[in-house]
């Protein structure tokens, strides 16, 4: 029988070999872009915004499945420009996001610690109650729950995001 972790981390390698899919033909130069086909901006997350983003919650899974030995810092400034309640903004000559480099090894650093400690997360671990109150808690009352949704469908959701922008800025499909 495969464990609850295992299962988790299925899910989020293929949200991880997406997100490197969606990679192809991002630049520095269009990473903190809005998309504006037809020459008007369109309000939606860009690269830099998703994949930082993101990496907010590595270090949140992290910690929530007691794994001090695969701990990750966020930068600094990240939790400012990244997090849930930030709005992505256009960023021409880059001066409000960090560059395309620290932000995918952010989020590439901090998921390969994730897939690791969730992949040898105890089914014990996963089935303990959710650490956040409120309405989270409510949709998802146990760690594996909660860390399912973060690593699948949350991902997944700006994923999407991500594949609509490369549309945008005409990168097609990944």
């Amino acid at each position: 029988m495969r464990s609850i972790g295992n299962t988790i981390a299925d899910s989020l390698q293929l949200s991880l070999n997406y997100a490197d899919r969606l990679r192809e033909g991002v630049t520095s130069e269009n990473f903190a872009r809005l998309a504006m086909p037809g020459g008007g901006a369109i309000q939606s997350n860009h690269a830099a915004f998703i994949y930082g983003h993101l990496a907010l919650y590595a270090p949140i899974i992290l910690e929530q499945q007691g794994r001090d030995d695969l701990s990750v810092k966020i930068p600094d400034g990240f939790e400012r420009v990244f997090s849930k309640d930030a709005q992505c903004v256009d960023d021409p000559d880059g001066s409000i996001y960090p560059v395309m480099e620290e932000v995918l090894k952010a989020f590439d650093s901090g998921y390969r610690q994730v897939i690791t400690a969730i992949r040898e997360s105890s089914d014990e671990t996963m089935q303990e109650p959710n650490p956040i109150e409120g309405r989270m808690s409510e949709l998802f009352p146990t760690i594996g729950s909660l860390h399912g949704f973060y690593v699948g469908g949350h991902m997944m959701i700006h994923m999407g995001q991500l594949s609509a922008w490369r549309r945008m800025l005409g990168l097609g499909p990944a």
